[in-house]
């Protein structure tokens, strides 16, 4: 005799499948943390500038230590006469370009030799050589290589990034789980696929760190080729100013490359979130 089972009444209107709420939250809820980092950041540099220009003076000498009120006059004068944008798009390019060129060429060296062990290991102890060479003594050959125009500065600020990214990307390469690798090999996936749909996302978190971290460098290899050799660019404007023993000039100098730093590493922040949406959120998330 077998059991008969009646359908329970409503039954057939409910979804099959998990049920989903709508998360009624509020803004505070939503966005009450990010407001508070960002109010204590505000904060804290408010407060900062506050006491700098407080000391400066009766403390500190501004002809040693600049003040926040120099800074913003040197600042004023600047983009009044152009000086500021001419240089500081010159360096934009620069630093954006060896960036790119680094970013690009260290990530697909990176795949293509951190995936065959063999070769790995192999070209391990020439690379790590390589990455050992201080980048600031390349300059002069550079120079006499590619001269002193933008080419230079680009290709400084790429070697600089190349080795990071490269670095970064291989360690993730060779973090990922050899058990998603052969899981897809048993369902007769190609090389193709465990290439692009594990290796590539799994090791995403090291291309990404290498990214964030190479940002500062790409900037440093262009501002150092501007101060070895450069008659334009806000390293050839900070050489100048300190030539001229104006410490406005050259504090000025570095907030705008600061603000530079933080622009670019905003942008990588946001393309990782992108690249990442694939991940699962934290259980505090």
């Amino acid at each position: 005799m077998s059991a008969t089972t009646t359908p329970q009444v409503g039954s057939a209107a409910r979804p099959a499948g998990p049920l989903r709420e709508t998360s009624r939250r509020t803004w505070r809820q939503r966005h009450g943390r990010k407001t508070l980092i960002w109010g204590w950041r505000i904060g804290l540099l408010v407060v900062l500038l506050v006491v700098w220009q407080a000391l400066s003076g009766p403390v500190l000498d501004p002809q040693f230590v600049s003040s926040p009120n120099g800074i913003a006059t040197r600042l004023g004068d600047w983009v009044a006469d152009g000086t500021l944008w001419s240089n500081t798009w010159i360096t934009v390019q620069e630093i954006v370009l060896g960036f790119l060129v680094g970013a690009l060429s260290g990530a697909a060296l990176a795949y293509l030799i951190a995936s065959v062990r063999v070769v790995w290991d192999i070209l391990d102890p020439f690379l790590m050589a390589l990455y050992a060479i201080p980048k600031v003594a390349l300059a002069p050959l550079f120079i006499v290589w590619f001269g002193i125009g933008t080419d230079m500065k680009v290709l400084l600020a790429a070697v600089t990034v190349f080795f990071l990214v490269f670095l970064n990307t291989a360690a993730g390469v060779h973090e990922v789980d050899r058990a998603l690798v052969d899981a897809v090999r048993l369902m007769n996936g190609t090389r193709r696929d465990i290439a692009f749909k594990v290796v590539l996302p799994a090791s995403m978190t090291g291309l990404l760190t290498g990214l964030r971290v190479s940002i500062p460098y790409a900037l440093i290899g262009a501002v150092i080729g501007e101060l070895v050799a450069s008659n334009r660019g806000l390293g050839y404007l900070i050489s100048d100013s300190s030539a001229k023993f104006d410490t406005d000039g050259v504090f000025a100098t570095l907030v705008v490359l600061s603000v530079i730093a933080a622009v670019l590493n905003a942008i990588v922040n946001l393309l990782g979130k992108r690249a990442n949406r694939w991940k699962p959120l934290d259980a505090g998330a």
